[in-house]
Parts: structure tokens; sequence; C-alpha cells
């Protein structure tokens, strides 16, 4: 699953306004650096006892990274007046509420009154964009040129932090925006905020050597720089080390504001590193103070059916798909419902929803049919699991692990051939795919029951001699080998060949020395001669 369940804030430092007295600037200043760190509560603390503008833009800026428009436009409006910097306020006003031609013909004032010659102006109306979610940087990045050229050309650090954040605005704005971060720590060595951003995108373009310089140098020039730590977290997420994710994302947590902010992170990251306990004791801590969280909501859903809790994933899942907004649904919703459903035996209800956002989606059809199979698959009915694969396959690209999945289908539908078929075409592609032979033998197993014909022995054979391999890995092999020898133990007595069959159910004990079956077979073939029956050896087999 690819998504990410929070939205990161923009961290973007605001120039001082001028005409501002020193215990003010310095106040506002302790605010900016506040919210810089997420530190929301902290810095509104500071702001609400101030009544200058210079407080009250501040606020605007906090309630915007919050995603609460409302309240950011009525603190910008209290910043707003006839001045050049209250015209930025009231374009960010009309920004946070998507009005945007009216906001853009507030900042064309607030810039024309300085004649374009003010680069702290200027610098506040190229944040005001980076701080939305305007996409079209043509305007944006016209304001930025203008405080270059205000700047007499000089890199000024907190400019080229926005000019990177309006870049991440374009899908394929990344190098832009790398280039105006190295700028900005060229300018500023001991500017924290720089790396820590050049690390957020270095961590997004999978650069993970890139991304720890640039977080732990975050770390280095300031080490209560939270947000650096929960980006390190993501990072080790995604190289795959849990624990180095787990130590970082305690210490985010550590140094984080308390708030059910903070817990939602948390929450989201034990999701996505699959702590599903932890995760929904975290979750429930934030809908206690925060019923209509629509992030913790989803996860409340996701989180019940990953613990098993089938009834409470339906009722949750059926608050969360009344509270949320249509244009906040994503397709995780949808496959969750359909699991969901299909797990509380609700299947038909389940197939009904997947293939509702199928046809009203048919760019996520092929993603999603991989759920539907599953769908099919819970209520029995096999026949449409390999209805569905049969159509990714040759509708999506299929690769050989939809293949893999077809042949199980197969199997399940009691289609032994095409299961058999099916294996050979994985066989012949891989031919030392260890997996794929001790299927396939299962899937003769079915054919030749008794196994007095031996359909199953040439990969059961294949299977032991691709363990035997030198760079085999002999755990991942040796539960597959007990139920190989064990067919072999069978195969071989049958066939009249009792020593081999002692050797093969010796072997199963050499792997398994508790295994009662092998130990029992051994002792009937090394008995005095009478009517013997030789039974299989106790395995467990992975469907």
């Amino acid at each position: 699953m690819s998504f990410k369940p929070w939205k990161q804030p923009l961290l973007t430092a605001i120039a001082l306004m001028a005409g501002t007295t020193a215990a003010i600037a310095q106040n506002v200043q302790s605010a900016q650096r506040a919210i810089e760190l997420g530190r929301y509560n902290e810095a509104r603390a500071q702001l609400r006892t101030n009544s200058s503008p210079e407080a009250q833009y501040e606020l605007g800026r906090l309630y915007q990274k919050r995603d609460m428009p409302d309240s950011a436009a009525f603190f910008f409006n209290k910043a707003a007046s006839a001045t050049p910097m209250g015209q930025v306020a009231a374009g960010r006003a009309l920004l946070a509420k998507d009005q945007v031609a009216p906001a853009e013909a507030q900042f064309e004032a607030a810039a024309k009154a300085t004649k374009n010659k003010d680069s702290r102006i200027l610098t506040m109306i190229a944040q005001a964009y980076a701080e939305s979610d305007v996409k079209d940087t043509g305007k944006a990045l016209n304001y930025v040129n203008l405080a270059q050229t205000a700047n007499k050309g000089k890199d000024e650090p907190s400019l080229m932090v926005a000019r990177g954040d309006i870049y991440l605005h374009n899908d394929n704005g990344g190098g832009e925006a790398m280039t105006s971060f190295d700028r900005a720590t060229t300018a500023n060595p001991s500017y924290a905020q720089a790396y820590y951003k050049k690390g957020v995108l270095s961590v997004r373009s999978r650069n993970f050597n890139d991304a720890q310089t640039n977080l732990k140098k975050a770390i280095e020039l300031d080490p209560s720089y939270a947000p650096a730590y929960r980006e390190l977290a993501d990072m080790y997420y995604f190289a795959n080390q849990p624990k180095l994710a787990v130590d970082n994302i305690k210490k985010y947590v550590g140094l984080a504001e308390p708030s059910p902010a903070t817990n939602a992170q948390y929450a989201a990251f034990l999701y996505l590193s699959k702590e599903y306990p932890d995760a929904l004791a975290e979750v429930n801590k934030v809908l206690a103070v925060d019923p209509n969280n629509l992030t913790m909501n989803r996860l409340k859903a996701y989180l019940s059916y990953e613990t098993k809790d089938y009834a409470g994933a339906a009722a949750a899942m059926d608050n969360y798909m009344k509270i949320a907004p249509e244009a906040k649904l994503i397709p995780e919703d949808y496959v969750y419902k359909g699991r969901i459903l299909a797990a509380a035996g609700r299947g038909d209800e389940g197939i009904a929803v997947l293939e509702k956002f199928i046809q009203t989606n048919p760019d996520k059809a092929c993603e999603l049919q991989n759920d539907l199979a599953t769908a099919y698959s819970a209520k029995k009915d096999y026949a449409g699991a390999v209805r569905v694969y049969k159509k990714k396959l040759t509708s999506c690209n299929g690769d050989l692990a939809d293949q893999f999945r077809l042949a199980s289908a197969f199997n399940s539908n009691k289609q032994y051939q095409q299961a058999d078929s099916t294996f050979n075409i994985i066989l012949t592609a891989k031919p030392t795919y260890s997996p794929g032979y001790l299927a396939r033998a299962r899937t003769n197993m079915s054919m030749d029951p008794e196994g007095k014909k031996g359909l199953a022995k040439p990969y059961y054979d294949k299977y032991i001699e691709l363990s035997q391999a030198p760079d085999a890995d002999a755990a991942k092999f040796r539960e597959g080998l007990v139920e190989s020898y064990g067919y072999l133990g069978v195969y071989n007595f049958q066939a009249g060949n009792k020593p081999e069959a002692i050797k093969n159910f010796e072997k199963v004990l050499e792997l398994d020395p508790g295994n009662q079956g092998a130990t029992n077979n051994i002792k009937i073939l090394k008995a005095p001669t009478k009517t013997t029956t030789v039974k299989k050896t106790t395995t467990t087999k992975k469907k």
C-alpha cells in the first residue's frame, strides 16, 4: 500500500516585518520557530496574547498548516490593512478559502505599492504560494524572481526554501526544489530547515544515503528538530529497517508537542509498520478527544480489520463513510471496505463495493483485481476468483505473481490440470523458483492422492535439489523439505523400496525431530515382515 495517512506540514520561516517593537519581534520569532517544528499549541499560546498584525498573521499561518481554512482566513483578515504587509495578509485570507484570483489581485497591489523593490514583501508573497495548494506556479515563481532581483541576486535562505516548496507543487519539480534547498544551505550552512527539506525530498525519491546525511545534519544543528526524526523513521521504514524506524518515531514523539496531531502521526506510522494493536491504541487516544478526525476514523476501520475485529471494522467503516466527504475518499477505503464486508460474512456486499468502484474508476481497475479475487475466495466462490485473475492477466499485463495466484485459485476450484499447466508456465520462466515446485507437487498430489502414480515425485525431487544449492536459505526450505521427504517415504514404500523409504523418514526426523508420523512409519518399516500400512508424515502445508 502506497498512501501516507498524514499531511506533512510545510515548514517555512517568514522574515519579521518592519516596524515592530523588539518584544513583539522576539515573541513572533519564537512562535514562528514553534510553527516550524509543528508545536502549534505552543505557538498559539505565544500569539493569542499579542494583538499585533504580525502575531495575527502568524496565527493565520498556524491554522492554515492545521488544515483549518476558516480560522486561517479569520486571523489573516485581522492582520489585513492598506499597508503592503496588510495586503499580503488579505491575499492569504482569500487564498485560504481557494479564492485564487482575488488573492492574486491583493498580492499584485502589495508588490506594486513597493515598486517591486521590497524583498521582504516579495518573499512573503512567495511564501504564501509555497504554503498553499495552488498548482499553477507561474505567478509564484515570478515573485521569487522579483525578490531575487531586489536582493541584488544574493540567495536569501528563506526565499530559497519557499522557491523549493513552490516547485514541489509540480509533479516533476523535485530537481529544481532540491537545487533551491542546496542554494539555501550554501547561503547559510547552519540553516537546519533547509537540510530538513533536502532530507524530506531525498526520502521521497528513495535516495536514502542523502536523506540520512541531510536529516542528521539538521539534527546536529538543532537536536530539538523533531520533524527530522519523523522523516528518519519514514526513511528507515522504506529501507526495510524496522528497528531503526521505530527508534526514530519514538524520538519524534518524545520531542514533538503532545497533541492529538502527534498521536495521529504516530498511529499512522505504526499502521504502516504493521504494528496494528499499538496503532489501534493510539488511534483510540486521538478519537477520544477528536472524534471527527477523518484520518483516524479511516485507520480505526483498517486496524480493526487487521486485528480481526471484523464486526468492529464494519461499524467503523460505516461511520467513516458517513462523515468523510466523497472528495476525501481514497482507493484504499474501498479496498478495505470490500475486505471488511467479505471477512464479516457479507461477501456479496464486499464484491459489489469493489466492482462499483472499478466501474466508476477504471484507471484503478488493475490495482484492485487482487482484492476483488480475494473477496470471491472469502465466500468460497473460487470460480469467480479464477475469472478475475484471468481478466487481470489479459487486461492488466499480469506478471508471474498473477500466474501463481491464478494457479492457486484453480487449485481451490479443484481444476487441477489447469493449475498444473499454469505452474508449468511459471517454472518454465523461472526454473529455480522453489515455491513453484512445492506448489506444483501439491497440485499433483491432489490428482494422485494415494501417491501410487508418483505424479508429485519429480517436483519434490527438484525442490530437494534446489535446497542443496550453496546459496540456499536452509530455514526457508525446512518446512517444504519435511513435506518432500515425507511424500517420498510413502512413495518409496509403495514402490517396494523399504530401505529408501526409511532413509526418507529419517531425513524428516533430522529436520523435525518431534515428527510423530515419521517416527511411527520407521517403526512400522523396521518391524518384522508382515502386512504393513505406512501413513503420510504429519506436515504443515501452506496454501
